[in-house]
């Protein structure tokens, strides 16, 4: 029987082979073929445009489904948090590239968007090892806006509705590009207000 003075067993640390990182390294491995398949199709919208969209779509709900296991199985690793913004910016920058490539998508939104998402995850990464930066309050919202935003644009309902779905996805994409620029300049405030905190404590 363990008396009050006997230290308490380590927590087991949980493997970095767990199910949630596996759903990311598939999201990673994903992303190539993604690409190929909407190059492939070289804007015909045919068969392939559609099962890339698709797969697009599929790979971007499991950033949701790796994360809410993680957490509730208390498989969060450090690999995990590595791995995890590693696999949706290859995504959805294979998306902006490939989008752009095709000329569907402006070069300078797809220059916005990874300049942004790219700075700030690498700004996070430098700032860890020295302390936490709470994330931006707009985060979920932007992350959202993409998905959709980049979702609407590969899914080529235009040829089944018409072209003022054009419209429709140029209005989404302007709300992910303004949410895009206004979430990375909170994130520097919060940054700048955190370490004049910590400086003056």
């Amino acid at each position: 029987m363990a008396t009050p003075n006997t230290p308490a067993a380590p927590t087991a640390r949980p493997s970095n082979w767990n199910i949630p990182n596996l759903i990311t390294v598939v999201r990673i491995l994903l992303a190539p073929l993604f690409v190929w398949m909407l190059l492939a199709d070289a804007g015909d919208d045919g068969a392939l445009r559609w099962w890339a969209a698709l797969l697009f779509i599929v790979a971007i709900a499991t950033d949701g489904v790796d994360g809410a296991i993680a957490r509730r199985q208390g498989l969060v690793t450090d690999l995990g948090k590595l791995l995890d913004p590693i696999a949706d910016k290859i995504l959805t920058g294979g998306a902006l590239v490939g989008l752009s490539i095709l000329a569907e998508l402006p070069w300078w939104v797809t220059l916005v968007i990874l300049v942004r998402e790219i700075g700030i995850t690498v700004f996070r990464f430098v700032m860890l090892s020295d302390h936490v930066i709470p994330a931006s309050r707009g985060g979920k919202l932007k992350t959202i806006a993409q998905s959709v935003a980049i979702s609407l644009a590969l899914l080529p309902f235009w040829t089944l509705l018409g072209d003022w779905v054009h419209w429709v996805n140029g209005i989404a994409m302007t709300i992910a590009v303004i949410l895009t620029v206004l979430t990375g300049l909170d994130y520097l405030r919060l940054a700048w207000i955190e370490r004049r905190t910590r400086h003056n404590a």
